[in-house]
């Protein structure tokens, strides 16, 4: 079973302040990841985490998800990269710690883009590290791209470049949301479950993110799964919250809290 796996960066950083990262929490969920790896030895995973309180602000500060043109561009999307880089270090090293045999493969150097949709993806190496036991690790990243020069990727971006050649059956994206709120930010009433036809029922209800996110908030992430389960059927999404201990590895041992998202009703658990 081949599973994509989200830490977003609201999760694994403090987003209102710029590079903290939540150290504990990170080393938490590196044990949790590990923990269900030994239980499932079948278990394949592709990680990815979001940016958070680091490549976030730059970007925020030099608008490269818009466009890398001039040299002060091309400073700023650097220092996302830089910051970005910084940030996958520290997820790298706490999984290596809890014993996942990692390895980090950067957007940067996989993924080439036109126009912020992505034209050549080389996801040879990823399914080598795959059937070689490793645990490819990507990130929200910069990209280069023929037509804006440079824009960036969010994990979810990456992922859908991925899927062709590397098909998930899951794809799990661990937040601090408990999932898809019908109400946000009220978060009273939880979608349990969302296919393509009732996502065109909540294209005005689902809200953005707090603190700053330059690859949108939870209404871009469900327009991504969205079009994921759409091209992959088969294919089941959960975005859930991992805030609570034990609940990433409850959801990687297949028991989905949160929102599910299906391409029919009548799939997925």
């Amino acid at each position: 079973m081949i599973t994509f796996l989200k830490l977003g960066g609201s999760l694994i950083t403090d987003k209102l302040n710029a590079r903290t990262a939540r150290l504990e929490t990170i080393g938490r969920l590196a044990d949790e990841i590990q923990a269900a790896r030994q239980a499932q030895p079948d278990l394949q995973l592709v990680l990815g985490h979001g940016s958070g309180s680091y490549g976030h602000v730059p970007a925020d500060t030099y608008h490269t998800r818009d466009g890398v043109h001039s040299a002060e561009d091309w400073r700023g999307f650097l220092e996302v990269w830089r910051q970005a880089r910084d940030l996958n270090q520290i997820v790298l090293e706490a999984l290596t710690q809890a014993g996942v045999p990692v390895l980090a493969f950067p957007p940067s150097a996989v993924i080439q883009a036109s126009d912020s949709k992505p034209v050549s993806v080389q996801a040879h190496p990823l399914l080598s590290a795959l059937k070689a036991g490793i645990v490819p690790l990507v990130a929200g990243d910069v990209i280069f791209d023929s037509i804006l020069g440079g824009t960036i990727f969010s994990t979810e971006d990456v992922f859908l470049a991925l899927a062709p050649s590397i098909t998930p059956d899951r794809v799990l994206v661990c937040g601090i949301e408990a999932g898809v709120w019908l109400d946000y930010p009220a978060n009273t009433r939880l979608m349990t479950r969302i296919t393509p036809a009732a996502h065109k029922r909540l294209e005005n209800v689902l809200g953005g993110s707090a603190g700053i996110d330059v690859t949108g908030g939870m209404r871009t992430k469900v327009d991504q799964m969205i079009a994921l389960v759409s091209q992959f059927p088969q294919t089941e999404v959960v975005i859930f919250s991992g805030t609570d201990p034990g609940a990433l590895h409850d959801v990687l041992m297949g028991h989905p809290h949160g929102t599910l998202i299906t391409f029919t009703e009548g799939n997925g658990s």
